[in-house]
Formats: C-alpha cells, structure tokens, sequence
C-alpha cells in the first residue's frame, strides 16, 4: 500500500558508490561527509532510520564473477564489502554528532554484531540510526533484496533506493532519448515490464508484503530528507 503522509519508520538503501567519487577510488571523503550531513540532516526529522549500504564501489559480486562456482565466493566477498563500508560510513557519522548502531547479516567479532530485529527496532525507538551490512547472509541475493527484507523484519513503512538517478523511467534515459520519469507506479507493473531500476527479486518481495518503495536520486541536496518523510520525490512504486 503507498504511505499516507510522514512514516515513523523507514529502510534506505544507500549504494556504495554513494561514498566513492568520480576518480576511480572506492572512497571519497568528500561523497562521505556528504552522505553524513544528509543523514543529519534526515535523522533531525524524528524518523527512525535503518539504512542498508551496498558494497559495489570495492566489489560486485555478479559482475565480478557472473558465472560458475566462483559466483558464490565472489558474493561472499561482496557481503565482506559492505561490512567495510558500513564501518567507514560509522566513522562518518559518529563525528557527525548521530548515534549508531551497526549489525550484520553475520556477526564480525569487534566489528558487527549479529541481526537482529529486535534490538535493531529497540535502538530505533531510542533514536538511534542503524547501519546494516553483510546483504541477506546469503550469495545470488543482492542488497536491494537485503533493503526489502530487512524493512518487513523490522516494521518499516516504507523502502527508500537512494541511486544515482531521479527515479524510474519509461526506458533507460542514457539510451532512450524520449524516456519519461514516472511520478508513481505499481509493483506489479514494474514486474511485468522489467524496469531495471531495482533488483525484480525486491520488487516482488515489496509486492507480496504489500510494501512500498520509493527510488530518487541523493545526489540532489535534502533529497534523503525529503524522501524519508513521505514527499513525494522520484518515484513511488506501491506495493
């Protein structure tokens, strides 16, 4: 069902790439103190939010090994990248004055405590912003799969994709001249025409729970704040 106004609780999932810049290198301290103030600024809203990262600015699994036996290590290698993120986007925002709780798929002695749902909404309620690492647990499944999961788990109202893009298109913008952005579409429709924007496994997964998701471009200034309180910016996929 799509969110009616300001949700209480939300689950972004933020891209690696989000924390590199454009020369190659998988971090960009500048693209982190960004990502940090954003998340600040969003946190000062009184939304609890749990954030998802991903892992494909050090290593994609599927297109670092997309076949054979070598694509489940390659996975596991990936669900190890984003541990590595989510410490380096702590640290961020740690020093950026909010208060963090760090899980992961796995637990990581010293690192990451192991998931789960309980204490992660436990530490939500107490204001605290929750950082997710380590994908599903599991290879072939992606943290866009991880985002939908991990949002039913803990009674999120609403997925929110953070891209690089303004939203869902018609046809792929790079390659289609005439492509439109579309304000809002079901996730049956996203499923039947196959638009690449999120991982299909996701969308249907949102589909089945009856659970929204928005996708908007967090390259654009307040546009998290904006997305994590219900306005409606990119767009809004209803579940």
């Amino acid at each position: 069902m799509p969110p009616k106004g300001k949700p209480e609780r939300v689950l972004l999932k933020l891209s690696g790439s989000a924390l590199s810049g454009t020369g190659g290198d998988p971090f960009d301290q500048r693209a982190i103190a960004y990502i940090a103030s954003e998340l600040l600024d969003a946190q000062a809203t009184g939304v609890q939010i749990a954030v998802v990262i991903g892992g494909g600015n050090i290593l994609r699994g599927a297109r670092f090994c997309p076949d054979g036996p070598g694509r489940l290590r390659a996975d596991y290698a990936g669900m190890v990248a984003t541990l590595v993120n989510a410490l380096v986007l702590r640290q961020a925002l740690e020093d950026a004055g909010i208060a963090v709780s760090h899980y992961g798929a796995f637990a990581v002695p010293r690192m990451a405590d192991a998931f789960q749902p309980e204490r992660c909404v436990g530490d939500l309620r107490e204001g605290k912003l929750v950082l997710l690492a380590g994908g599903t647990g599991n290879p072939l499944f992606t943290t866009d799969t991880a985002a939908a999961l991990r949002a039913v788990e803990l009674g999120a109202g609403l997925v929110l994709k953070a891209t690089r893009v303004d939203g869902v298109y018609s046809a792929d913008p790079e390659t289609t001249t005439d492509a439109e952005l579309i304000d809002s579409i079901s996730c049956a429709e996203v499923l039947e025409r196959r638009l690449g924007v999120m991982d299909l496994t996701a969308v249907s997964f949102c589909l089945q729970h009856g659970l929204s998701a928005r996708v908007f471009n967090y390259a654009v200034k307040g546009n998290i704040r904006r997305a994590v309180t219900g306005e409606p910016v990119g767009t809004l996929m209803e579940g």
